[in-house]
């Protein structure tokens, strides 16, 4: 096989919570990445609201699509992919979003399955952190779905799973008060434990956790999210103000809200891979990129 040289590739996402590109130079295993850019449309709080999402939603999303495939060939981009992760498989009109997305960028829209999140976010934050560990967890915290995945980092993952609850789900459902009680709490980690009901994975010897949630829950309480850390925020989120996190952590004003939330279901997912959580930067995104130059020099 003729290995590849490193070439500029992008990945566009189309989330729950928003909508990013990633350029990177890419190489056999190894990825720099050169510009990236997010916009929050908030596709995940109409699918919680009605199953769908809105013509005006799926137009901004298209319109939105079409312009960073644009930015990512300005910045010398190669090839570029776009995928369609919970919204795709969610909405009652998936379809009709991703077909909407392929004539507006004149491009083939990938519709991601939760098992292929899950391997793409597993893949990612392998990369990105390169743990030492023989056996590696990955929680990819969505805006409506949290995929897991274990597996060897050599191999990729050998066992997944998908909880149709994230971030921006739980919140809407029963967190949405600007102080939670503690019976509001209380019915959150009810919905997410029975969610998480039959999700038995292979213990890992590292769990890495993946998702703008969890990267802004990481500016809070560290990269290293524990058992105590997870319980005591969720002791002290609720009186908290979403503007004071903004100012004193410089979390995104978007994500703030969704901070207990995202506490909620990764101490479920914590409690059942044992290991403390480590917060990493890669994830699906990444993940696609290396797919992308793996594929290519296969060919």
């Amino acid at each position: 096989m003729i290995l590849l040289v490193a070439r500029t590739v992008a990945v566009v996402d189309v989330g729950s919570n928003t909508v990013r590109l990633l350029v990177a130079r890419c190489g056999a295993s190894t990825l720099t990445p050169l510009h990236t850019e997010g916009a929050r449309l908030g596709l995940g709080e109409e699918l919680e609201a009605s199953g769908r999402v809105s013509e005006t939603t799926i137009a901004a999303t298209a319109e939105t699509v079409e312009q960073f495939c644009a930015n990512a060939r300005a910045h010398g981009a190669e090839s570029v992919e776009v995928l369609v992760t919970a919204p795709a498989r969610q909405a009652e009109n998936g379809v009709e979003l991703v077909e909407t997305i392929e004539r507006s960028a004149g491009i083939v829209v990938r519709a991601v399955s939760a098992e292929e999140e899950a391997q793409l976010s597993f893949a990612g934050a392998v990369a990105v952190a390169g743990p030492s560990a023989s056996v590696v967890a990955v929680v990819d915290l969505g805006g409506a779905s949290t995929e897991l995945a274990v597996g060897r980092p050599s191999d990729g993952p050998s066992w997944v799973r998908s909880v149709d609850l994230g971030a921006v789900r739980l919140t809407n459902r029963f967190l949405a008060a600007a102080h939670p009680t503690p019976e509001d709490v209380e019915a959150a980690r009810e919905a997410v434990a029975d969610g998480f009901s039959g999700v038995t994975p292979p213990l890992p010897g590292a769990a890495l956790v993946v998702g703008g949630s969890a990267r802004a829950l990481g500016r809070v309480l560290g990269r290293e999210l524990t058992p105590a850390e997870l319980a005591a925020a969720a002791a002290i989120l609720p009186a908290c103000e979403p503007a004071e996190l903004v100012r004193r952590f410089g979390v995104p004003k978007h994500r703030a809200p969704l901070l207990l939330a995202a506490v909620v279901i990764l101490a479920e997912a914590q409690k059942r891979l044992i290991a403390p959580l480590v917060v990493v930067d890669g994830g699906v995104r990444e993940g696609a990129l290396l797919q992308q130059q793996s594929e290519a020099e296969a060919a």
